[in-house]
């Protein structure tokens, strides 16, 4: 079985593809077992750290007509696209947000329609799609209206994968992803970062800064459960996919305070007290317009998961990355 994963550097990219590995197998359009025999590993930037024969690292400008010409052929099963520009930069850069996260993802689109091969197609949207007054609980039908240029390219990607597949030119499942806590390493320009800051740096004996009020409700997800939840997602057959291509995923719905009440129940009074709370505007702007709580029951029945508290996740965090100190 031949794999293509773009955003294949990014953290959720390396998490799949070591996932992939070590899982061996996939299933394909014919719902039969398959050996996973190579997986393409593109981004802007090489994947480094994977050793495996199965494994072919590509770098490129996924934008480019020619680039999406070498990475997709007839032979290609499979794609999990995770390649995209964060939440703020998006809202900063027009250009660079609509040309990566909408026309890149409609030109891939459109080499796998010139193929007539109807791959697997896997993809992350986002809760950036949905804004303005919104129910304590968002449930599937609720009307998108993004607040962002991010979230409406998201939306605008979520349509066209909707058609694509109803049109048979791929069979696509996009999965409308919680915010994914506790990432490692540094922060980046999506706006939800700090969801993962005020986590991992108070643990890392550093102070860090949240910029919205401690009653903003966000939907969250680790990153293990959003792996295994990829990879479900992949699993399914179309068949079972009798309400729509784009699926809210299950989540926790914890407040900012929650958060922090559950660091301090982990890790301890003192770095907890590493907190800073200076709301930030732009980013109140940005996070507040996204729901903090969805139904998601359409997910449910189709089988996919979420974590049970949010302590847990940050005790998957520390056990992962014991280098962070209390």
């Amino acid at each position: 079985m031949n794999i293509l994963v773009t955003g294949a550097a990014g953290f959720l990219g390396r998490r799949l593809i070591e996932a992939l590995l070590q899982r061996g197998t996939l299933t394909d359009r014919q719902g039969l077992s398959q050996n996973i025999t190579r997986i393409v590993a593109f981004d802007v930037v090489p994947l480094a750290g994977i050793d495996d024969p199965r494994v072919q690292v590509v770098c490129g400008d996924i934008a480019e007509a020619k680039v999406l010409e070498s990475l997709v052929d007839a032979r290609t099963d499979s794609i999990f696209h995770l390649a995209a520009v964060v939440s703020s930069q998006a809202e900063q850069d027009f250009e660079l947000g609509m040309r990566i996260n909408f026309s890149a993802t409609h030109n891939l689109l459109e080499r796998i329609r010139s193929l007539d091969t109807c791959p697997k197609w896997v993809m992350t949207s986002s809760v950036a799609v949905f804004g303005g007054k919104l129910p304590a609980q968002v449930e599937d039908d609720q009307v998108w209206a993004p607040q962002s240029s991010y979230g409406t390219q998201k939306a605008m990607n979520d349509l066209l994968l909707a058609d694509y597949s109803r049109r048979g030119f791929v069979d696509g499942r996009s999965l409308r992803m919680p915010t994914i806590v506790v990432r490692p390493g540094k922060p980046n320009l999506a706006a939800s970062s700090f969801a993962s800051g005020i986590i991992r740096e108070p643990l890392n004996g550093q102070h860090s800064v949240c910029p919205v009020p401690l009653d903003t409700r966000l939907w969250l997800m680790s990153p293990a459960q959003a792996i295994s939840n990829l990879i479900h997602g992949h699993e399914l057959a179309a068949e079972q996919l009798t309400q729509g291509r784009v699926i809210n995923m299950p989540g926790l719905s914890v407040t900012v305070q929650q958060m922090i009440d559950a660091l301090r129940q982990t890790a301890g009074d003192q770095v907890a007290s590493r907190i800073a709370v200076l709301p930030d505007p732009a980013i109140v702007r940005i996070v507040g317009s996204w729901p903090g709580s969805f139904a998601a029951r359409y997910a449910k029945d189709l089988g996919f998961t979420a974590d049970h508290d949010f302590a847990d996740v940050i005790g998957q965090f520390m056990a992962q990355y014991p280098a962070h100190a209390t």
